[in-house]
């Protein structure tokens, strides 16, 4: 790596290389999100046996499968931090891992049967899974003391771009599902994925290409410091993965429900699965929203820090899975309830992400030092992991041999909502307990 740049721009001015992350990352996450969107769908309607025929799975097992593969996408990133941090360095991981990605998204692409569904997304999760820590770590990497200041800019663009993505992909994928099938609707995110891969190596004369820690990575970690950083990280993250478990069934268990709804709205008739789209579109007018208007607003009644934030995402999200819990009581009931009832859930999960997961991305990479950055990013990750193997667990368990539910219809619903109240509770008390010199950057008042 001789060749590069090894620190930051000596500058005041946005560093030259966030174009290309940025850029990059609007494409990964249009790839990712585009094949995420519609594999419910995929494995409940057009999943094929070796000889041809349809054999699609159960919807608890689709469910399983769905939360078992976000399981293994977000555990990787543990693996990837660790192999940039010590070992390559951020911009070998990323690029050498992307081309296994994008092997992912070709293999998804050319077999429609239960084998490359599981080598696709194998391959994606340890391509997606070992890149996600390294890219936002890469980001802070580009700036120096002088342009510090900018960095949080930079993290809204970065997370503007990641729902960009997600919104352009979310309404084209499904409609391609519908139209043109598995194999183009696969293939588009797959070719999205070779121009991320593209445009990131396009930039590698613009980057600073910070070198691996090697043996000082594990020197640090296992000092007084390093174990005191983990013990005030690793409760945090058991917290915010209750979150995960309810927030990423938007994908599943909210995709199955919205087939037996009214998808008439707005004068247009959705597909399922393109209701996810709604949640891209509400990031992209919150972000600024809750920045300029909701948390100045809270700010005059009590002082507003990043844990404060997260504890009222986590309420809302309770709040949330009581909006899914109603309408599938309605459905059970045998009223047929419009998907409007469904977006109303998406605004007060919208509302919940943005508060857990757009603060928590800046603050987790706060709490860290320079050549720990991606490893924190990888546990900030994590609890997505843990979320989804909890609620993939929960599905499996629930699923009887016959194919039918043993928590089926609101009580499924009202589990969840239960399981995240009682997590915001101690949340709270938590956040409460253990005050500012815990942790650091904004948390004096805690």
């Amino acid at each position: 790596m001789t060749e590069y740049r090894q620190a930051p721009e000596d500058t005041e001015r946005m560093p030259s290389g966030v174009p290309f992350i940025v850029g990059n990352e609007l494409a990964e996450r249009f790839s990712y999100y585009g094949m995420k969107t519609i594999l419910v769908v995929f494995m409940t309607h057009h999943l094929r046996s070796a000889a041809g025929s349809l054999a699609p799975m159960s919807d608890d097992e689709a469910k399983a499968a769905f939360h078992l593969f976000a399981a293994s996408a977000y555990a990787f990133p543990l693996l990837g931090a660790i192999a940039a941090d010590v070992f390559f360095g951020k911009y070998r991981v990323i690029m050498a891992l992307s081309l296994v990605y994008c092997a992912g998204h070709l293999a998804l692409a050319l077999d429609e049967t239960r084998l490359g569904l599981m080598l696709g997304l194998g391959l994606i999760a340890v391509g997606a899974g070992g890149i996600k820590p390294c890219v936002s770590a890469h980001v802070g990497d580009q700036f120096g003391p002088r342009n510090e200041p900018l960095l949080e800019r930079v993290f809204s663009w970065f997370y503007f771009a990641i729902n960009l993505g997600a919104l352009v992909s979310t309404l084209l994928t499904p409609w391609l599902l519908e139209h043109y099938g598995s194999r183009v609707a696969f293939g588009v995110p797959g070719a999205l994925m070779i121009l991320a891969t593209l445009v990131f190596w396009l930039g590698r004369n613009r980057f600073a290409h910070i070198p691996p820690a090697g043996k000082r990575f594990v020197t640090d970690l296992v000092s007084r410091d390093g174990l005191a950083l983990l013990g005030r990280i690793l409760p945090l993250v058991l917290f915010i993965s209750m979150f995960w478990s309810l927030y990423d069934q938007n994908g599943s268990a909210w995709v199955l429900q919205a087939e037996h709804m009214d998808l008439h709205f707005l004068g247009q008739d959705w597909l399922p699965s393109q209701v996810q789209a709604v949640n891209a579109v509400l990031v992209l007018v919150f972000i600024p929203l809750f920045t300029y208007a909701v948390y100045p607003a809270i700010s005059k009644v009590f002082p507003l820090t990043p844990l404060r934030k997260i504890a009222i995402g986590f309420f809302l999200m309770v709040l949330t899975f009581l909006v899914s819990a109603y309408i599938e009581q309605q459905l059970s009931r045998g009223v047929r309830m419009n998907i409007g009832w469904q977006i109303l859930a998406y605004v007060v999960l919208t509302a919940s992400e943005v508060m857990v997961y757009g603060t928590g991305l800046s603050f987790f990479y706060e709490q860290a030092p320079n050549d720990m950055k991606s490893l924190i990013m990888g546990l900030f990750l994590l609890a997505v992991s843990i979320g989804n193997l909890f609620t993939s667990l929960v599905n499996m368990f629930i699923e009887n041999a016959d194919g039918t539910s043993k928590l089926s219809g609101a009580s499924y619903y009202l589990f969840f909502a239960g399981l995240m109240f009682l997590s915001s509770v101690a949340f709270t008390f938590y956040a409460t307990r253990y005050r500012g010199h815990r942790f650091v950057q904004g948390e004096a008042s805690t």
